[in-house]
């Protein structure tokens, strides 16, 4: 079952599905979803996953949904072994100061090579 990877956060949470083809977490309906593009490691090892846009339709704000796509997604990354390269602002401000257990997998940050 390839590329139907599916996450369920705490009780209650809505379902997050894996679109490996279009390389995005989203929720059942497609409405709302975090969008990837996947980098190698300079040797054509694919090593980070750069979260680059998450989205949330207007009706559907304040439910957690932008919450339970980057968790869904944070946890793809740590199974499969890759960085994270926080490149959304939601990312990058909001869910990674409200949830610093996933700090270490970002790039640069703890043992991970420094892009700088």
């Amino acid at each position: 079952m390839a590329g139907k990877e599916e996450s369920r956060e705490e009780e209650g949470a809505k379902k997050i599905v894996w679109n490996e083809k279009e390389r995005r977490f989203e929720t059942e309906d497609k409405q709302a979803y975090l969008q990837y593009v996947l980098r190698d490691d300079g040797t054509g090892v694919v090593a980070e996953m750069d979260m680059v846009h998450t989205f949330v339709p207007r009706t559907k704000r304040g439910l957690g949904l932008a919450s339970h796509l980057c968790n869904a997604a944070f946890t793809h990354a740590q199974r499969h072994s890759l960085s994270v390269i926080p490149t959304c602002s939601y990312v990058s401000d909001t869910f990674l100061p409200r949830n610093p257990s996933w700090a270490a997998l970002v790039k640069g940050a703890g043992s991970a090579k420094s892009s700088m």
